[in-house]
């Protein structure tokens, strides 16, 4: 048999990162040793959103979910022992992108590395994060001028470095339909590319230089025949784009270069098991094709909806990359799909509808334009309702979770306390002191001259780059270096979309939201109140709103008066909140794993301000609080001994019955028979 010429693999990654420096750098260490070949930096909220980790956000936050890197020394920690010139590292992070890559450079010319030989990508795509992700801090002004300023610098003095990722992943997570992700990722790469040519920084014959140095970082849904087609029609449209618009001449230069995250939050509690598979099929949406294979690959581990994937589940991860590209002929071949007109017909669709919509969100001014006057915002949510509103239909399938339910008892879960790895809750408390202990031993005045430079620097027109590199090695923390920004810059509250987004779900006679909105007005009526009052809430750092958003949607549109302020706040902002808005039942949402530390403290306060999250005590105010996200069985019985009504997780997928089961909940608090007949029909 003729020995076929092999092409070389996509980088393997695995995103991680977690409680402290030292940690996280012995993990490296121990995935490279496995064939890792390429490092995926996951920081924690509060390095994400610029706060240091004595900040009262903070607290339940600090290396929950990555690393927590509040300044140099903290940097030096994570790479230790790991040559930086010789590694390709990507670090997720946005807001805080230039921060984290001028630390990064410092600790790199500190090995003795030649910035110019560093390789890797920091994501800092601010526009997901409004639509999204929600780790923005500044406005969309300054924040595009902080991308613009790190592109021109990058491509100036770190040229291999790839210093945005045009993240079209998170867009899908929120509800993105194939052609929105294309569409607003197009349009954001647009954004940026006009503000780096406009801001003067790049002379036009080196332009192509910057569009070679843009990459895109995408999300692989199950449905792994679209996916692909998804991906070879960014291709068609970002070469279109980069020669129409941009004028690149040099075929290398418009090459559409991505790398990929499987889709996580597709992964199910439910029947864990089936997430193998799932990772699998959606890998090969980005690597079956030769002409539209991603340069990176990144797959979460089984048990994500279940808590904090441990070491041995990331390496089987690793492990189904390493079958797919070293024990298969994959990467033997050309394109096997060149010439096939189903896939041709698929692409073309695409590229048609995106462009389309590209056009309407020029037609507005842009994407910054589209994200400040909530458009897209108000798209996705109402998609993110569409495809929930299916799924609880039955019209798509989820095996395990709406389908195919009957199950045999499950191994890799039988010990559920082991079958994830925890983070200590004493850890926080050695960050924090860590940091103080940096903050007495470093030069102060050296700091403080740094920052009030980064001011001065921040009120004129001059690239940041510069004064941010000193700030890194004047001992500057991440906070600190945040706070200065946001002095000048202000800091911004992104729109909802829960306002603005349509009814999803029919309300027809005998239907199940028929039957929770009867529920809801019957309360309403008996309780003297108008209509009932739900305050959904988001405590800490954790930005994945869209769980909130749904409840949110679908409770309105059950009847209920909702009151949704939006992401990040403290839980004394919380319950002041359910306080002056008189509210018959507070909502939390957490995916970050702080709600042992932030519900309790809800709870506490509402005791203080004599409204009872539990059943009515005499005198009391009854205002339950139910609880929603990642969250393991041990920790929500915890929380329900604490007086916690009801926990809901990833496998309460129907959100209409989460609904009702609010409203009972509110019945019981304010000591109300239950309702008859009035059960949910599936």
């Amino acid at each position: 048999m003729t020995e076929r010429k092999r092409d070389r693999p996509w980088l393997m990654r695995t995103y991680a990162g977690h409680s402290t420096a030292e940690a996280s750098n012995e993990l490296y260490r121990r995935n490279l040793a496995k064939g890792q070949t390429g490092l995926s930096v996951a920081f924690d909220l509060p390095t994400q959103t610029g706060y240091d980790p004595d900040h009262i956000l903070a607290r339940g936050e600090v290396g929950r979910v990555g690393v927590p890197v509040s300044h140099l020394g903290d940097m030096r920690r994570l790479f230790q022992d790991i040559p930086l010139e010789q590694m390709n590292t990507s670090m997720t992070i946005n807001a805080t992108a230039m921060w984290l890559l001028a630390l990064y450079q410092v600790v790199a010319e500190e090995q003795g590395a030649d910035a110019a030989r560093l390789s890797g990508t920091t994501q800092n795509d601010i526009v997901k994060e409004y639509l999204s992700r929600g780790t923005h801090v500044f406005p969309p002004g300054p924040s595009l001028r902080l991308t613009t300023d790190m592109i021109t610098y990058t491509v100036a003095h770190i040229p291999k470095w790839n210093p945005i990722n045009i993240c079209s992943y998170h867009l899908q997570e929120a509800g993105a339909t194939p052609v929105q992700e294309i569409a607003y990722a197009m349009s954001t790469a647009i954004a940026v590319l006009d503000a780096v040519r406009d801001s003067g920084q790049v002379p036009q014959e080196k332009f192509g230089d910057v569009v070679a140095r843009i990459s895109f970082f995408v999300n692989a849904g199950v449905r792994f025949i679209e996916e692909m087609c998804k991906m070879r029609a960014f291709g068609r449209i970002w070469d279109q784009v980069t020669r129409e618009r941009y004028g690149v001449e040099n075929p290398k230069q418009r090459r559409f270069r991505y790398g990929v995250q499987v889709n996580s939050l597709g992964l199910t509690e439910a029947q864990p098991e089936n997430n193998v598979q799932r990772i699998v099929l959606e890998m090969l949406a980005v690597t079956l094709s030769k002409d539209a294979r991603a340069r990176a690959v990144q797959l979460p581990a089984w048990n994500e909806a279940l808590g904090l994937p441990r070491p041995w589940d990331q390496q089987w991860s690793l492990r189904i990359q390493q079958v797919l590209a070293h024990e298969s002929d994959l990467l033997e071949y050309e394109d096997i799909f060149a010439g096939s007109h189903v896939i041709e017909a698929k692409v073309d669709a695409l590229v048609e509808e995106s462009l389309a919509e590209i056009g309407r969100i020029q037609e507005m001014g842009g994407a910054m334009a589209a994200v400040e006057s909530g458009y897209l915002k108000s798209q996705l949510v109402s998609s993110h309702a569409e495809r929930r509103a299916r799924i609880e239909a039955g019209e798509e399938k989820i095996v395990g979770v709406n389908c195919f339910e009957s199950t045999e008892p499950n191994p890799l879960t039988a010990d559920l306390d082991t079958a994830i790895m925890t983070v200590d809750p004493e850890n926080e408390a050695r960050v924090v002191a860590s940091l103080h202990e940096w903050r007495a031993r470093r030069d102060e005045t050296r700091a403080a001259e740094a920052l009030s430079a980064l001011k001065k620097a921040a009120a004129g027109t001059e690239n940041l780059m510069a004064a941010t590199v000193e700030c890194a090695r004047a001992g500057v923390t991440t906070g600190e270096w945040a706070w200065a920004l946001r002095d000048v810059f202000g800091e911004f509250r992104a729109p909802t979309g829960v306002s603005s987004a349509p009814v999803a779900v029919a309300a027809e006679a005998g239907s199940p939201l028929a039957v929770v909105r009867e529920k809801v007005a019957r309360t309403a009526e008996e309780l003297g109140s108008g209509r009932l009052r739900l305050l959904v809430g988001k405590p800490g750092l954790d930005g994945h709103s869209n769980g909130a958003e749904q409840i949110a949607v679908r409770a309105r549109d059950a009847g209920f008066e909702v009151v949704y302020q939006g992401i990040r706040l403290t839980p004394e902002q919380i319950v002041n909140a359910a306080l002056a808005e008189d509210v018959h039942c507070v909502g939390l949402s957490i995916l970050s794993g702080s709600h042992a530390e932030l519900v309790p403290d809800v709870l506490h306060r509402l005791r203080e301000a004599g409204a009872s999250p539990g059943a009515s005590d005499a005198g009391d105010t009854p205002i339950p609080v139910i609880v929603g996200g990642i969250i393991p069985n041990g920790d929500a019985a915890e929380l329900k001994a604490a007086g916690v009504a009801a926990v809901f997780t990833p496998k309460d997928f129907g959100i209409t019955e989460i609904i009702g089961r609010i409203v009972d909940e509110i019945r019981k608090a304010n000591k109300l028979s239950p309702l008859e007949n009035t059960e949910v029909p599936v």
